[in-house]
C-alpha cells in the first residue's frame, strides 16, 4: 500500500499540473497583501466574520441531561479506532492516528475511559473543541478568501468519540431522510442522482411531457448552519436528548485557528456552521436540509407512480416541476424557508434547465440564468436528455489525462505491464465516470473503441501509418476485458446494486 501511494505521488508530481497554493491574498477592499502578519490578520478577519454567531437567538441550554443512552462499549471504541483512515493529517495536538493503532488494546482502554466520561458528563475536553482550518483554493481568483474552502483538521482522538456518536445517530438519520437525499449516505452517491435525472427525462420524453429543472446552489451552506436552529430541528426529528446535548456541548465554546503559508493565526470563537471535514457534519447538514424541504411543503409530480419534486446530494438541490409557474413557486418556497434557517441561495450559480426555450428569471431583483446543459455531480446533463455530449466530453477528459502522462509512457524504465495498469487506474475511470446511466448508440460505441485503440497505440508508440492490425494492438495491451466491456460490466454491477436496494427510485 505504501509503495502504491508513493508511486501515484511521483506520477502526480511528474505530470506538471499547476496546483494553486496559498500565497498573496486581497484585503476586504481588493488590495493585495504581501506582509506575513497582514495575510494572517486578513485570514483571521475573514473566518471570524464567516463563523460569527448571530446575536438575535441566544442559547438557553442548561447543559446536562440525566436520561442517558446506553453506555459506550469497548468494542465500539475498537471499531471506531480501526475504521479511521491512516496517512491523514493530525489535528492541533499533532498526534497521528497510527500511534493509537500501534498501541492497540492499551489505546482502546484509555480512549474508552475518556469517551465514557464524556458520554456521562456531556462535557468535552477543550482541546477536542479546537480546530485547525486549512484554506483550499476553489475555482476563481485564489487571492480572494471567499474563493477558498476551509477544511478542518481535528484531533484523531476526538474522531473516535465522533465516530461512535455518528453510529448512534445513524438509525435516526436513516429514518428521517427520504430516498431523494443521496448525500453522504451508505449505498448512495452522485451516480444515483445522475441516473435519476436521466431516468426522469426519459420518462418525460416517453409521455411527451416538459420537465423543468432548477439546480440550486447555496452560498457557503455548511458554514451558515445556525446552531440553535439545528438543535431544535434535531429535537423535532426525534433525536434523543442525550445525543443532542452531546452535540450542543461539543459546538459550545469551539475555537479555531487558520494555518496559512506564513504561520497560524490567533485562536477565535466559532459561532455557527458545521465544519467541512468533521465526521458528523454530513448527517447534521442532511437533517438541516430535510427540515427546509419539509417546511416548504412542495407540490410533487408523479412519475411511474412515484411523487418526486426534488433530488438532493447534501446541499446540491435539484427542483423538478412540470411547468414554469410551478417551478417558480417551488423555488420561492425553498428560498423563503432556507433564509429562515440562515441559508441563502446563490442566484449567480443557480441555474434553470428545460427542454423548451424560456427566458431567464428574475428572483428578488437578481437574474437566474437559463441553460441548455448543466454539470451535475461531475456529469453533463443536457436539456434534450442525449448522452452523446457527455460521452464526447468524457473521452476528451480521458485524452487530456493520457496526454499529461505522456512523459511516463515514453519512459523505457517502466515496463509495458505497469503502463497498462496505470492507464486502467488513471485514464479509464475518468472516461467511465457515470457510464452506468448512459444510453449508448452505435456511434458512441465506435468512439469508445477508437479511444481505447488510440490509448493502445500511444502506449506501444505505434503510429497510425504503421501496418499493424488494430486487434493485435488491443490484444497486446488488454488481453482481458475491453473498455466497452468494462462499461457493460459497470452497468450490470449498478443494476445489481439497484435490485438489491429496497425502495430505490431508479427501480420504478
Amino acid at each position: 500500500m505504501g509503495k502504491t501511494r508513493d508511486l501515484f505521488k511521483k506520477i502526480r508530481d511528474s505530470k506538471g499540473i499547476f496546483h494553486a497554493k496559498m500565497g498573496l491574498i486581497k484585503d476586504r477592499n481588493g488590495m493585495d497583501l504581501t506582509e506575513a502578519e497582514d495575510i494572517k490578520k486578513r485570514w483571521q478577519e475573514y473566518t471570524e466574520e464567516l463563523y460569527k454567531k448571530d446575536l438575535h437567538d441566544p442559547d438557553n441550554h442548561d447543559g446536562v441531561i440525566t436520561d442517558l443512552e446506553p453506555d459506550i462499549l469497548e468494542c465500539e471504541v475498537k471499531w471506531a479506532l480501526e475504521s479511521i483512515t491512516t496517512n491523514k493529517a493530525s489535528g492541533g495536538d499533532g498526534i497521528p492516528v497510527e500511534l493509537f493503532q500501534i498501541l492497540k488494546d492499551d489505546a482502546v482502554k484509555v480512549l474508552h475511559s475518556i469517551c465514557q466520561q464524556i458520554w456521562k458528563t456531556q462535557q468535552w475536553p477543550q482541546d477536542w473543541k479546537r480546530s485547525v482550518f486549512i484554506p483550499i483554493p476553489k475555482k476563481g481568483n485564489a487571492k480572494e478568501c471567499s474563493n477558498c474552502r476551509t477544511i478542518v483538521l481535528i484531533s484523531h482522538a476526538s474522531r473516535v468519540m465522533l465516530k461512535i456518536l455518528q453510529a448512534r445517530l445513524q438509525q435516526y438519520v436513516n429514518r428521517e431522510l427520504p430516498d431523494v437525499q443521496a448525500g453522504f449516505r451508505k449505498g448512495r452517491g452522485t451516480r444515483d442522482q445522475i441516473a435519476n435525472i436521466r431516468w426522469i427525462m426519459e420518462r418525460a420524453r416517453e409521455f411527451q411531457k416538459s420537465i423543468y429543472f432548477c439546480f440550486i446552489d447555496y452560498a457557503k451552506a455548511f458554514d451558515c448552519v445556525d446552531h440553535n436552529k439545528l438543535w431544535k430541528i434535531l429535537k423535532e426529528m426525534g433525536i434523543p436528548d442525550h445525543l443532542i446535548c452531546l452535540l450542543r456541548n461539543l459546538y459550545a465554546g469551539q475555537e479555531a485557528t487558520v494555518r496559512t503559508g506564513h504561520g497560524t493565526t490567533d485562536w477565535f470563537p466559532i459561532g455557527k456552521g458545521v465544519h467541512q471535514g468533521c465526521i458528523l457534519s454530513p448527517c447534521l447538514f442532511d437533517l438541516y436540509a430535510e427540515y427546509i424541504m419539509r417546511n416548504a411543503g412542495l407540490e410533487e409530480i408523479k412519475i411511474a407512480g412515484k411523487n418526486i419534486n426534488n433530488l438532493r446530494h447534501a446541499d446540491d438541490t435539484t427542483l423538478i416541476a412540470e411547468s414554469e409557474e410551478e417551478l417558480k413557486s417551488l423555488l420561492m418556497k425553498v428560498k423563503v424557508e432556507s433564509e429562515k434557517v440562515g441559508l441563502k441561495l446563490n442566484t449567480q450559480k443557480t441555474r434553470i434547465m428545460v427542454s423548451s426555450p424560456i427566458t431567464s428569471w428574475v428572483i428578488d431583483g437578481e437574474t437566474v440564468e437559463t441553460v441548455s446543459d448543466f454539470i451535475l455531480g461531475g456529469s453533463q446533463i443536457t436539456a434534450d436528455g442525449d448522452c452523446s455530449h457527455e460521452i464526447k466530453r468524457r473521452l476528451l477528459l480521458g485524452r487530456k489525462v493520457m496526454t499529461n502522462l505522456d512523459s511516463i509512457f515514453k519512459s523505457r524504465d517502466i515496463t509495458l505491464r505497469t503502463k497498462v495498469r496505470l492507464v486502467k487506474a488513471m485514464v479509464f475511470p475518468v472516461v467511465m465516470y457515470g457510464c452506468e446511466s448512459w444510453t449508448v448508440k452505435k456511434a458512441e460505441r465506435q468512439r469508445i473503441d477508437a479511444f481505447e485503440l488510440w490509448c493502445g497505440r500511444r502506449l506501444l508508440r505505434v503510429p497510425w501509418t504503421a501496418r499493424r492490425f488494430n486487434q493485435s494492438i488491443l490484444k497486446e495491451i488488454s488481453p482481458g476485458i475491453s473498455l466497452e466491456g468494462m462499461r457493460l460490466k459497470l452497468k450490470l454491477q449498478y443494476f445489481g446494486h439497484l435490485m438489491r436496494r429496497v425502495d430505490s427510485l431508479e427501480r420504478l
